[in-house]
């Protein structure tokens, strides 16, 4: 096969086209360019998208031997994750980039580009399973639960996992990776994993928001609607978020408040007690599904954060979303994250919380 490998500059997208070449398929590596200036997105060695990324990729690619282009995909990357996360923290939401990128740059745009010039397949470094069958392919958690990202791929429909490899799928833990990285002679075998969100590369969201949206001062209120503080803008809060409240009046109980909702219109954010963040139902928008769309009620489970732990619930699929109910309570889901659901280990499909209930 032909197989178009995105090569991040990192460990893990190294060895996932060093197991391609290995395996006889005819491999290309590509390296995205997400910034015209890669400084003002991550610096250092973090495999994602400094220049320093991009020059450990192209070395990695000449150990291989095997072809290497950087594409750039600035512009859309700006659009379609950038300036959609800046829009939905002034919607009140709480986006996850990460997934963003995968459905609209690494398994959209690049996959498009990709099969327009004759590749079979698109390969990445995810922590993935896919399972083949005669009918199409399936995706499934990792052989490393730690390392697992299925649901940072549950954005992906039917065709897109025809076309995708994810060869990392049976590793059974990160440092065996690492042992055949060096083994294999890639210089960035033991490169550090990245974290962070990677066009933010101070770790200040809060900062990078306000440059953005500017600040608009606004009132912190409590359940029954009084003033307990003030803030400079109601993006730079989350459900769930404890702290950097700045309350100036104490809760009656002594105990600690969690922001419980945000209100973008009145630029209010209100906050309450933990137990007040508790909830059995999720009402989600835009749903994906990874074989064919899905009708009816099933027993599953969901996931809503990417290292969040898997809820057993009762999932209804509509025309136009889904609705989840928990068997028991979670905690801090907040509007906007993605609601992942599987069928054992297999991801079923995804979509965007709008809403949630006790």
């Amino acid at each position: 096969m032909k197989i178009l490998a995105a090569l991040s500059g990192g460990v893990d997208s190294a060895v996932a086209a060093a197991r391609l070449v290995e395996a006889g398929h005819e491999v290309t590596g590509v390296h995205l360019a997400l910034s015209r200036n890669p400084e003002l997105y991550r610096s250092g060695s973090r495999g994602c998208c400094s220049l320093a990324d991009a020059n450990d990729a192209r070395r990695a690619a000449d150990v291989l031997g095997i072809p290497f282009y950087v594409w750039d995909f600035s512009e859309r990357f700006a659009e379609d994750v950038v300036a959609d996360f800046v829009a939905e923290y002034a919607a009140g939401r709480t986006p996850n980039p990460c997934l963003r990128c995968n459905e609209k740059i690494k398994f959209a745009a690049v996959l498009e580009r990709g099969i327009a010039l004759g590749f079979d397949a698109v390969a990445t470094g995810h922590y993935a399973r896919l399972e083949r069958w005669r009918d199409g392919a399936s995706l499934h958690r990792a052989a490393e639960p730690d390392k697992d990202q299925s649901y940072v791929l549950g954005v992906l429909d039917a065709a897109q996992l025809d076309r995708c490899a994810f060869p990392l799928g049976d590793v059974a833990a990160k440092p065996i990776l690492r042992k055949e990285a060096a083994e294999r002679g890639l210089l960035v075998a033991d490169k550090p994993d990245s974290h962070d969100i990677c066009f933010i590369p101070t770790g200040d969201t809060a900062g990078f928001l306000n440059d953005r949206l500017g600040t608009r001062s606004g009132d912190v209120v409590d359940a029954e609607g009084e003033v307990v503080g003030a803030h400079a803008g109601h993006h730079q809060f989350t459900v769930g978020q404890r702290h950097g409240l700045h309350l100036s009046v104490p809760a009656s109980d002594g105990r600690p408040r969690y922001v419980l909702g945000i209100d973008p219109v009145a630029n209010t954010v209100r906050v309450g007690p933990k137990e007040a963040l508790r909830v059995r139902s999720i009402t989600g928008i835009r749903p994906t599904w990874t074989q064919g769309a899905q009708t009816g009620s099933w027993r599953g489970l969901v996931q809503v954060r990417a290292h969040g732990e898997a809820m057993p619930a009762t999932i209804t699929a509509a025309a136009d979303g889904i609705e989840i109910e928990l068997d028991q309570p979670a905690f801090g889901i907040a509007p906007g994250q993605a609601a992942v659901h599987y069928d054992g280990d297999r991801v079923v499909g995804s979509a965007t919380i709008a809403a949630t209930a006790a």
